[in-house]
């Protein structure tokens, strides 16, 4: 049992670990552009579905307004999104791409996947690492 305890065997330090390096692989990718790596998932939450309420939004990445907004008004100022208030309802706010944003996005996520195979991660690797992150997720939710 005491093995367990070392920080060597803990599940969540080898997930922790595994995060920060792969925040530094996208780190490398986004600097260019000016862009950090939860602007970025800002940005691929945009390119699977453009103009969705910034509620949306966070209920999509799992923020709340008070990080999401500040992240949006720092992409709105670099160019990559825009604001638009709803007509029909002023509580509803949309965000939108920018013609930057819609531009970039084959040359950016061209620039991830060419990273993340440099990794060595076969596609079933990586179908099955996401299978199993999702399987752990729904269990810790779950408890």
């Amino acid at each position: 049992m005491d093995d367990f305890l070392t920080l060597e065997n803990q599940l969540c330090f080898a997930i922790y670990e595994t995060t920060s390096e792969f925040i530094k692989l996208y780190t490398k990718v986004l600097q260019p552009y000016d862009m950090t790596y939860p602007q970025y998932l800002v940005l691929l939450a945009l390119w699977e579905k453009d103009g969705i309420t910034v509620k949306q939004l966070g209920q999509k990445l799992n923020l709340g307004t008070g990080t999401l907004t500040p992240m949006i008004k720092r992409l709105i100022d670099k160019g990559w999104l825009e604001k638009v208030r709803s007509e029909v309802d002023e509580r509803n706010v949309y965000v939108f791409l920018k013609e930057k944003a819609r531009t970039h996005k084959n040359i950016i996520t061209t620039q991830v996947a060419n990273e993340i195979e440099l990794c060595n991660i076969s596609l079933d690797e990586y179908n099955e690492l996401m299978k199993q992150l999702k399987t752990l997720q729904t269990k810790i939710k779950a408890r």
